[in-house]
């Protein structure tokens, strides 16, 4: 039987996880994840039931091995809780960091082919873990690491030194990087942007590489691999799709806008043969409809009156321009209402069209070139003929 203390077994049966997944191939990151007590790191985080957020940690008899599991399963536990937006005349309270799952972490650290005597710059120190990892892989003097949150950075600093690990952390905003100590071989973000700031690239050393988490607009994106060559970067999409939570940075930062109302009576009213509604659900496509439309597609279902459950699925953007298509039945045919200055759904199709005719890529075929005054997203290669440029509203 195995004793809630007997973490090195956790760790074993976490490392066997994440081969069999695929997720763990180098020997080099399998060591560091074994020697790592993640545990130690961890000592709290959050879960959400019935009855609201619950702190589960080892300091609570109750709590102790429910705390246990979850910090050695390859799980995102959210460390901190903060305030999200508004929840009628209440603060809604959510998730503001979090610990990445170690099968994210281990792939991408395996994406950045780190190699012995690399620097490495971190951008979202959170726990201190990341950090840990690439401290046994190449030790303190190598690894850098930055967060915005000062709070984070000093409790990371101590659970670090506690396990022996001293590497330069700094509570600075990580937009701006950490230029006092560049050049760094591989920049690696645990937090989406918008855009890539530039001074990554800056600090970033001749064929250095950066992976980072480029979402346009909540979950709208993907992890991307960029190497810098000469005055710009350029790299492809991960094959696979993660998620960060975004970087706290107001300027990088895409938080919930406010669309319009929608109203029936001020509309034209077509039909669509589409029967696949959730296209938010096929990530390059979605990722491809903001690139075309050049901003935010809020969506979601309206109550039907009838029942009270989901009704008709919307599509909305910041201008003021709308679609409603009537809940697919057992035809072919759907109603399509459109309404503000642009013929959404009528867009959106032409998307999807375009799409279909490029055989449907995913993301492997999607790149991104950066350069100081422009983020280009291209498909197949970077001066082809489907380009669309990076359009962000602050």
């Amino acid at each position: 039987m195995i004793t809630v203390e007997d973490w090195h077994t956790r760790a074993a049966a976490l490392r066997d996880e994440l081969i069999t997944a695929g997720k763990l191939t180098s020997p080099e990151w399998e060591e560091a994840l074994l020697a790592i007590p993640r545990h130690k790191l961890v000592p709290k985080f959050f879960q959400q039931g019935p009855q609201g957020w619950e702190m589960l940690s080892a300091s609570s008899p109750n709590t102790r091995e429910r705390w246990w599991r979850g910090v050695w399963a390859n799980t995102s536990p959210v460390t901190r809780l903060g305030s999200v937006g508004r929840l009628g005349a209440q603060a809604a309270i959510g998730p503001e960091s979090s610990s990445s799952a170690p099968s994210l972490m281990t792939r991408m650290l395996e994406a950045l082919q780190i190699r012995d005597g690399q620097r490495v710059l971190e951008i979202g120190t959170g726990t201190g873990y990341n950090a840990a990892l690439l401290c046994h892989r190449l030790g303190d003097r190598k690894v850098f690491s930055v967060d915005i949150d000062a709070e984070l950075v000093e409790h990371a600093r101590g659970r670090l030194a506690a396990l022996g690990y001293h590497p330069t952390l700094a509570a600075v905003d990580g937009v701006a990087g950490l230029p006092e100590h560049a050049p760094y071989d591989r920049i690696i973000a645990t937090c989406a942007v918008s855009r890539v700031p530039w001074a990554w690239a800056v600090q970033a050393a001749k064929d250095g590489l950066i992976l980072v988490d480029l979402k346009v607009y909540a979950s709208v994106g993907n992890l991307v691999l960029l190497r810098r060559e000469g005055d710009h970067l350029v790299g492809r999409f991960d094959a696979g799709y993660a998620t960060f939570m975004h970087m706290r940075t107001a300027e990088f930062h895409v938080g919930a806008r406010t669309v319009g109302t929608r109203d029936r009576e001020d509309s034209e009213q077509r039909t669509t043969t589409l029967t696949h509604e959730r296209l938010w659900d096929i990530t390059p496509l979605w990722f491809l409809v903001h690139l075309t439309e050049g901003g935010r597609v809020s969506f979601g279902y309206a109550m039907d009156p009838a029942t009270g459950g989901p009704g008709p699925v919307y599509f909305a953007t910041e201008d003021g321009s709308w679609c409603e298509l009537s809940p697919a039945g057992d035809g072919d045919v759907r109603q399509v209402w459109e309404g503000g200055p642009r013929r959404l759904w009528s867009r959106i199709e032409s998307t999807l069209e375009l799409w279909r005719q490029l055989g449907e890529p995913g993301w492997d075929r999607f790149g991104l070139t950066v350069t100081p005054d422009r983020q280009v997203v291209w498909l197949d290669e970077p001066t082809g003929q489907h380009r669309w440029h990076v359009h962000v509203n602050s």
